[in-house]
C-alpha cells in the first residue's frame, strides 16, 4: 500500500527550512527482499505540484538504506512511498528534513505511523 508524507511546509516562516529531505527504510523481513519505489514532489508557487525525483530499489533482507534528496529552495514537498514486497508490512520508512548544515529539522521528521495511506502514487507526468 502507497504512503505519503503530506506536503509539507518549507519555509523559514514556518521554522528552519530544509535543503535535503532523508528517506529512512528498514527491512525487518529475514526471508524476502522488498522492492521501494520513492517519488518526492515540490512546489514552488501555490497550488502547483511537480515531480522531483522517482527512483526504485530494491531492500535486501534485514537491511537498513538512507536515501538522501536536494529540496533547497522549494516552498514544499511531499514524500510518497510504495513497497512491494510477500510482507510489505515488514518495511519501515521515515522522512526527515536536514537543513543547510546537515542538522535535523524536527518539525519535518515524519514517521510511517503518522503517514496517510493512500490509494495510489501520484503520476510524474
Amino acid at each position: 500500500m502507497p504512503f505519503t508524507t503530506g506536503y509539507i511546509t518549507n519555509t523559514k516562516d514556518v521554522g528552519t527550512a530544509a535543503s535535503n529531505v532523508v528517506v529512512n527504510m528498514v527491512n525487518e523481513n529475514t526471508t524476502n527482499a522488498a522492492t521501494v519505489e520513492v517519488r518526492i514532489f515540490y512546489s514552488l508557487v501555490p497550488d502547483v505540484k511537480i515531480p522531483l525525483y522517482v527512483t526504485t530499489f530494491t531492500l535486501p533482507v534485514n537491511s537498513i538504506k538512507r536515501n538522501t534528496y536536494f529540496i533547497q529552495g522549494v516552498l514544499a514537498y511531499e514524500v510518497q512511498f510504495n513497497v512491494t514486497s510477500v510482507t510489505p508490512t515488514d518495511v519501515v520508512v521515515s522522512t526527515f528534513g536536514l537543513d543547510q548544515f546537515g542538522n535535523l529539522v524536527i518539525e519535518q521528521g515524519i514517521i510511517q505511523s503518522d503517514m496517510t495511506a493512500i490509494s495510489a502514487l501520484s503520476p510524474t507526468s
